[in-house]
């Protein structure tokens, strides 16, 4: 055994000292505390009650720990307790978008962008899936071998996808993505992710009410990005948000927040995105705002921004501006509704104003990576013509990504739009083919 081999196989010989030590506090725990008095008490009042009680065991029974290793073992009792175990202080790291787990002694998480394995670990399978039991039952759902995949959200906000075998060949897998934190456009242009031309730039025609689509891969940013794009819309307007997970955090006045229901433990009662895209056209929406599109509510989507909800805003995945036209014409043609493609294509070319690209670059940063307005009319072959582009140059010494946000002229009938809702064109992009004053705009 060489001796990278023997640090390893100490390294886990310790952690798995130190979580049996955990599970034995653990059941000591139980044999002290009357679960009666418990259930009466709030969680914080549960959480400080276990503490004292636990404090008091090492004190009496336990070897001797210094202040700082007493005070992580109590905490680690407790949350073994309570809440979700070793994921707990992971849950309450702010710098932790993503939290995967790889079976009960794999763990990684997403920080800045970057995935990295951590050294902690459950202690066995089965406190893998007690505490899998736990986050599934907080939503009245139940995992076993003929319900093996759950999706569910965790009280204080984030998502939860958990499969387990015998679909998994890994074992149990968790992942867990965080509640994004809402970020306005300019702190997004001081992040990098955009610069402030374009900045002015969209704010103008959101509030213009040009229908935005918001493309990009897993974890580019769609959601934060589409919240802060959504701050610019009015606040007298009377607005739908239709989400799988209710993460969007607008700050308007008349909002109304809709989320899907998936089906009950029976394999009833399944709310979809389309449902309620449906009945959000008999709200009296002025703008309705999808999380993101990937089915047949694509169909019914396009439909809402082809009748008089323009403004409106979505997210669906795609590869880049121009994949995600041809990616909206194949989720709305998996309707049962069977339209021909040139009448979907049509649907498009008339909803679908502006496509904004996000791309996650190596260094873990997000960006605006291309910007298209869609110029094609009824009748014509898709054309998407270019408004930003992103050039990244070759990555420095350390790794970063920089580069230079390209900016080509307005099409004159986009120009047109903005003029006459108020709005002016940032000076670094112009106008094309047309006249009319060109000033930076409007402050955001």
């Amino acid at each position: 055994m060489g001796l990278k081999d023997r640090l390893d196989a100490d390294r886990r010989a310790k952690r798995t000292s130190e979580l049996g030590s955990v599970a034995h506090w653990r059941e000591r725990l139980l044999t002290e505390i009357n679960l009666d008095d418990l259930a009466a008490l709030d969680m914080h009042q549960r959480r400080t009650r276990l503490e004292k009680v636990v404090g008091h065991l090492i004190s009496r029974e336990g070897p001797v720990l210094s202040d700082r290793e007493r005070g992580s073992l109590v905490r680690r009792v407790v949350d073994e307790a309570l809440g979700l175990g070793v994921l707990e202080p992971l849950l309450e790291d702010e710098s932790v978008t993503e939290i995967m787990v790889n079976g009960y002694d794999t763990v990684y998480v997403e920080r800045g962008g970057k995935v990295e394995r951590l050294e902690v670990a459950f202690a066995s399978e089965d406190q893998l899936m007690q505490t899998i039991d736990r986050i599934v039952s907080q939503v009245n759902r139940r995992i076993d071998e003929s319900s093996p995949m759950v999706d569910a959200r965790l009280p204080t906000g984030e998502r939860v996808n958990v499969i387990i075998p015998p679909l998994s060949l890994s074992g149990p897998i968790i992942t867990i993505r965080r509640f994004p934190k809402p970020f306005t456009l300019e702190q997004l242009v001081a992040l990098g992710s955009l610069d402030n031309g374009t900045a002015v730039l969209l704010a103008s025609l959101v509030r213009s009410r040009f229908n935005v689509i918001v493309s990009g891969g897993t974890g580019t940013g769609k959601t934060t990005f589409l919240n802060a794009l959504s701050g610019f819309a009015p606040n007298d307007e009377r607005i739908i948000t239709i989400e799988d997970s209710a993460e969007l955090q607008l700050q308007q006045e008349h909002v109304i927040r809709l989320e899907s229901r998936p089906p009950n433990m029976e394999g009833v009662g399944q709310v979809t995105i389309r449902d309620l895209v449906r009945n959000s056209l008999r709200m009296r929406p002025e703008r309705i705002i999808v999380g993101e599109v990937r089915g047949a509510e694509t169909l019914d989507m396009l439909q809402a921004m082809n009748t008089g909800h323009d403004g409106s805003l979505a997210t669906v995945h795609a590869n880049s501006a121009d994949d995600a036209v041809y990616r909206l014409l194949t989720l709305a043609s998996m309707s049962e509704v069977k339209i021909p493609f040139e009448a979907l294509r049509d649907q498009i070319n008339a909803a679908v104003d502006v496509i904004v690209h996000l791309t996650r670059y190596p260094d873990g940063s997000r960006k605006i990576s291309e910007i298209g307005v869609v110029s094609s009319a009824r009748d014509e072959e898709f054309r998407l013509e270019t408004l930003l582009k992103f050039e990244a140059r070759p990555m420095d010494v350390e790794r970063r990504v920089d580069g230079e946000f390209r900016c080509f002229p307005l099409p004159h009938h986009i120009a047109a739009r903005l003029y006459a809702a108020g709005e002016s064109v940032p000076a670094a992009f112009g106008v094309e083919h047309g006249h009319g004053p060109s000033a930076f705009g409007k402050a955001l």
